[in-house]
């Protein structure tokens, strides 16, 4: 797809909603279009429930915000299914969340998967986590910017 081809047809492009709508997916958005943010993780459950397929290298989709409007384009370049215990410190950094080490970035991942939210998401499931859990770690890159900061 070209630029012209992403410009004019980005909304065909599937979203990707990161964290639910409110101030933490404001400051992860805020994040992406300042660079500092170019992975993410998923219980690989979320998946699972959904029944939808896992991210894929090359895979394209629009960065919404916390009211749908769209800020950007990424682009999928790494996809690995891992157990919550690999997790490296290098893909923590990578989040951009600001967490120094690997058990502060956990215990925050923690409380947003045990949060009411993910579990009325998930259909009301409660989810046990310990270092066996399967994660789905993606790595990104903004390809397109549609706006320069979240209102």
């Amino acid at each position: 797809m070209s630029e012209n081809d992403l410009t004019d047809n980005y909304r065909r492009l599937p979203t990707s909603e990161f964290a639910f709508p409110g101030p933490l997916r404001d400051r992860l958005v805020t994040a992406i279009l300042e660079g500092r943010k170019v992975t993410t993780t998923s219980l690989a459950l979320e998946y699972d429930i959904g029944r939808e397929p896992l991210p894929y290298e090359g895979q394209r989709s629009v960065v919404v915000d916390s009211k749908n409007e769209p800020v950007c384009v990424i682009e999928t370049v790494e996809v690995h299914v891992v157990p919550l215990g690999e997790v490296g410190y290098e893909h923590v950094v990578d989040e951009g969340e600001g967490h120094a080490t690997i058990s502060a970035w956990r215990a925050g991942h923690e409380r947003y998967w045990q949060s009411e939210e993910m579990i009325n998401s998930l259909g009301n499931s409660r989810i046990f986590l310990d270092d066996t859990t399967l994660v789905v770690l993606e790595r990104f890159r903004v390809i397109k910017r549609l706006r320069s900061s979240v209102d």
